[in-house]
């Protein structure tokens, strides 16, 4: 084959949690007077946590807030995230990924998530995942944002792959970027489909069962 591993990321991928972000942002945005919308959610696929609060604020009027001050917000904004995600369960993961990941693991293919949320191991917990994976890059480890490439290259280093070896599976154009960066083949999914940096675009996600047995 020539893949030997596949990293995912996460939101948008194996589940959706991408609601609850809106709800969570939008509570604190509320909260400090700052006029959001899921319009300017959208900016936020893919991005940090930090980077995201940086966006939000650009339509914030009042005194220049501290590198603390920003840390809080953030910080505030996860709390109500983690709180709301509690909600999800083993059905948030549908039955079409969930046999795709078995089937590929079955091929030999080593799993891996990268993701640059910070909650990623609670939330594949919630969804009955959580031991599942061979490794999880996310938030907690790395320091840039996709489309930097970061990520996706610890994700390989703890597979103890080469980044050649490794198919990147992602929903965002950035995260599409971030896999060129790392000189990994990528497939996109969802928002992402049809982008033009994008290896192979997925209209379904069984179809990697089909691009793994090309290989």
């Amino acid at each position: 084959m020539r893949y030997k591993g596949i990293i995912f990321d996460l939101d948008g991928v194996i589940c959706h949690t991408d609601h609850y972000h809106y709800l969570a942002w939008k509570q604190l945005a509320d909260k400090i007077g700052v006029y959001f919308d899921e319009t300017i959610n959208n900016r936020l696929r893919g991005v940090s946590r930090m980077d995201s609060l940086e966006i939000i604020l650009e339509r914030w009027t009042g005194e220049p807030l501290s590198g603390e001050e920003k840390e809080q917000l953030a910080d505030e904004k996860n709390t109500i995230y983690k709180e709301l995600l509690k909600q999800m369960s083993p059905k948030d993961l549908s039955p079409e990924v969930k046999e795709t990941l078995e089937h590929l693991r079955t091929r030999g293919l080593q799993l891996a998530i990268g993701s640059s949320s910070r909650n990623a191991r609670f939330i594949l917990g919630q969804i009955g995942l959580g031991d599942f994976f061979d490794a999880i890059s996310d938030g907690n480890n790395i320091t840039k944002s996709k489309p930097h490439p970061e990520v996706f290259l610890m994700a390989a280093d703890y597979l103890k792959l080469k980044p050649s070896d490794c198919l990147v599976v992602e929903d965002a154009k950035a995260g599409i970027d971030a896999a060129k960066a790392a000189g990994m083949d990528s497939a996109a999914i969802g928002d992402a489909f049809g982008y033009s940096q994008a290896t192979y675009n997925l209209f379904t996600f069984s179809k990697l069962i089909q691009i793994c047995s090309a290989q």
